[in-house]
C-alpha cells in the first residue's frame, strides 16, 4: 500500500499513535516497502511532529485518530515531501486528498503484484537503515538514530537468546505492548523480539499508564513483562497503600515474609543456593499470592529499564520474590547493551553485556568509574545528516560513548554510577534536555538570574531559581540587594521589594504570580507534559564561583547545587500533593 502511495526509497513513513496492529503493520509494511519507519510520541505538539517529517522527508503519516490528524494538518503545508495521511482508527471526519482511512489504505494493495514487492525486498542489504529512532539531545532538536536491517535483527535474536526467550514452537511467551513504539526499549522488545521469536503479543489500552494497566496484567498475565521505573513505582505505591488498610496480623505475616524473601534473595545474589523452609513457607502463602494478584504468576522475567530506578523499589520486589531486572542500553545501540539475568543478578547492577557486544570503561577514575563505551552489531549507523554529531557518539576504534558514567566489578557486573551529559531521564523514562527550558524561563522572566531544572528520576520536573542580585566586586560574592534592573522591575509589578529576603520572607504577590505566569508560558510550549515545570522555588542566594554553584567558565555545576540544596529539591516531591 505504502508503495501505491508513491513513498520513494530510504524516505519516512512517520508513525503517530498509541500502540497497535496497526502501529506494526504501517512500520514494518514501510521497511518492507523500503522506507524508512519513524515513530512519533503521542505527546509531542505540532512543531515537534514537524521536525521529525521534514527531517526524515516522510511521504507518508500514520496517525491513530483525529486528534493526532489535527496536529498533522496544521503543519502539512510544510512538509513538502508528505503525499498522503492515513488515519488507522475512528471514522474520517471529513473528506480531504490524500487522506485514506485504515480500509482505504489496505484496499490500495490489491493492484501490486507480489512480485513488485519482492523487488524491493530483494534490492535490500543488512547494512542499509531501516528504522530512524529519535532522540533527545542535550540541546535542542532531536536526532535521527539510524538503525540498519542488521542492528534490529540480530539484536532481537541475540538478546532474546541471551535472556532465554523460547521459540514458540517450544514455549508460548506473552507480553503487554503499551510502552511508546517510538521508543526503542519497546519496539525492540514488542516488534523486533516477538517476530523472531513467535512472542504473542497484547496491546494495552491507550490510557495503561494511568491504571489500567494492572487490569491487563491481569487479563494477560504475561511471560515477560518490562516496565520503566515510574511503572514499578506505581505497583509499589499501590500495593503499599493495600497493606496499609489490611489487619494487623496480615500487615505482620507480610512483614515476616518481606524479610524473609530480601535475605533469602540478597544471599542467593551471592552465590548461597540452599533454600530455607521459611522461605518456602513464605513462597506458597504470600509471593505466590501476590504474583497472582498482580498477574505476574506466569512471569519469570520482570525487566526495568530506560531510567535508573531507586534500590529502595529494587529491595521491596526482591522482598516479594521478584528480582526486577535491569536492562541497560540507549537508541544508538538498538535498545540493550547489557542485562541482568534471572541466574545472573546483583541489586542495582544491569548485569553483563549481551552475547557478542564489549564494554569499555573509558578514562576511569581511582575508584574504577569511567564513561561507558559499547561495540557490538548493534551500535547504529549513526545520525541522519548529523555528521558531525555521528563523530562525537562513535570514536575512531568504533566505541560507541554512551555519555554515562561506569564501573565494572570484579565479576564484570555493570553498574551506571551517573551522567556525564546533562540530560534529566524522569521516572517516566522521558528523556529532558535541561538548558532550552532553564533559557525560556530566564527569557520568560527578566528578574530571574540562575534557573536548574530538576527531576531526574523523579515524577516531575521542578526548577530552583536565584534572582538578579547586586555582587561584591572583591569577592565575588552575591549580595542581597536586587540589582536596578530587578528593583524596576518589581516597581513596574507594583511591588516595593529591594531585597531578596523582603521578596522570599512575605512571597511577595505580585513577584510571585509573574513568576508562575511565566513559567505558564513556558509550559504551555512545551513538547510534550512530562517537559512542562510543575514547581520552583527562590533561593536566598544567586549561583556563584564564590558559592561553588559554577565553574570557572561560569558553568552551572549540577551535581553541586543538586548537593547544596537537596532539602529544597527533596521538598518539590514530599510535599503530598501531586501537581496536576
Amino acid at each position: 500500500s505504502c508503495s501505491q502511495l508513491g513513498l520513494e526509497r530510504f524516505h519516512g513513513v512517520c508513525i503517530l499513535g498509541f500502540n497497535s496492529a496497526e502501529w506494526f503493520i504501517a512500520d514494518i509494511g514501510a521497511i518492507l516497502a523500503g522506507g524508512l519507519a519513524v515513530g512519533i510520541y503521542t505527546t509531542n505538539s505540532a512543531e515537534a511532529c514537524h521536525y521529525i517529517a521534514e527531517n526524515c522527508s516522510a511521504n507518508v503519516l500514520v496517525v491513530e485518530n483525529h486528534k493526532q490528524l489535527q496536529k498533522i494538518l496544521e503543519i502539512q503545508h510544510k512538509l513538502p515531501h508528505l503525499k498522503a495521511i492515513v488515519q488507522y482508527k475512528e471514522e474520517l471526519k471529513e473528506k480531504r486528498p490524500n487522506l485514506y482511512s485504515w480500509s482505504e489504505f489496505m484496499d490500495l494493495s490489491k493492484d501490486v503484484p507480489d512480485t513488485q514487492l519482492s523487488e524491493i525486498i530483494k534490492s535490500q542489504k543488512p547494512n542499509q537503515c531501516c528504522t530512524l529512532i529519535y532522540t533527545s539531545g542535550t540541546t535542542g532538536q532531536p536526532k535521527g538514530v539510524m538503525l540498519s536491517h542488521d542492528n534490529l535483527t540480530w539484536t532481537a535474536s541475540t538478546t532474546g537468546r541471551f535472556v532465554m526467550l523460547s521459540d514458540a514452537t517450544e514455549k508460548q511467551e506473552l507480553v503487554i505492548s503499551y510502552l511508546p513504539l517510538s521508543h526503542i526499549a519497546a519496539q525492540m522488545t514488542d516488534v523486533w523480539m516477538s517476530v523472531t521469536f513467535g512472542v504473542q503479543v497484547f496491546f494495552a489500552q491507550p490510557d495503561a499508564l494511568k491504571g489500567t494497566l494492572v487490569d491487563t496484567l491481569r487479563e494477560v498475565r504475561p511471560t515477560i513483562f518490562l516496565g520503566v521505573p515510574r511503572v514499578w513505582e506505581k505497583i509499589e505505591e499501590k500495593m503499599k497503600s493495600v497493606g496499609a488498610k489490611s489487619s494487623a496480623l496480615r500487615r505482620k505475616v507480610a512483614s515476616w515474609a518481606k524479610g524473609v524473601g530480601l535475605q533469602t534473595n540478597l544471599k542467593r545474589m551471592n552465590g548461597y543456593t540452599e533454600v530455607p523452609v521459611n522461605f518456602r513457607l513464605a513462597n506458597h502463602f504470600i509471593y505466590k499470592k501476590v504474583r497472582k494478584a498482580m498477574g505476574l504468576d506466569r512471569c519469570t522475567r520482570c525487566y526495568t529499564g530506560a531510567a535508573p530506578i531507586a534500590r529502595e523499589t529494587l529491595e521491596f520486589f526482591l522482598s516479594l520474590n521478584m528480582p526486577l531486572l535491569e536492562v541497560y542500553g540507549m537508541s544508538e545501540s538498538s535498545g540493550p547493551h547489557a542485562t541482568s539475568l534471572p541466574h545472573a543478578f546483583k541489586l542495582s547492577s544491569c548485569g553483563r553485556e549481551v552475547m557478542g557486544c564489549r564494554t569499555l570503561i573509558h578514562k576511569p577514575d581511582r575508584d574504577g568509574n569511567g564513561e561507558v563505551c559499547f561495540w557490538g552489531r548493534h551500535i547504529f549507523m549513526g545520525y541522519l545528516n548529523m555528521e558531525e554529531k555521528t563523530k562525537e557518539a562513535i570514536d575512531e576504534d568504533g566505541w560507541l560513548h554512551s555519555g554515562d558514567l561506569g564501573r565494572h566489578d570484579k565479576d564484570r557486573f555493570l553498574y551506571i554510577t551517573g551522567r556525564i551529559k546533562e540530560l534529566l531521564i524522569t521516572a517516566g523514562g522521558e528523556n529532558i534536555p535541561p538548558v532550552p527550558i532553564e533559557d525560556a524561563v530566564k527569557d520568560a522572566v527578566p528578574i530571574i538570574s540562575n534557573a536548574m531544572l530538576v527531576g531526574d528520576k523523579a515524577k516531575f520536573l521542578a526548577m530552583l531559581l536565584t534572582l538578579k542580585c547586586n555582587v561584591d566586586a572583591e569577592t565575588g560574592e552575591p549580595g542581597d540587594d536586587l540589582t536596578p534592573e530587578a528593583v524596576e522591575y518589581c516597581q513596574r509589578l507594583g511591588s516595593k521589594a529591594t531585597k531578596v529576603s523582603e521578596i522570599i520572607s512575605h512571597k511577595d504577590e505580585a513577584i510571585y504570580t509573574a513568576i508562575q505566569r511565566g513559567i505558564t508560558a513556558v509550559n504551555e510550549r512545551a513538547v510534550s507534559n512530562a517537559q512542562k515545570v510543575q514547581k520552583w522555588v527562590i533561593l536566598e542566594k544567586d549561583f556563584s564561583l564564590f558559592g561553588g554553584e559554577l565553574g570557572p567558565t561560569m558553568k552551572l555545576k549540577r551535581p553541586e547545587v543538586a548537593r547544596k540544596y537537596r532539602e529544597q529539591i527533596a521538598q518539590f516531591y514530599t510535599d503530598l500533593e501531586t501537581p496536576t
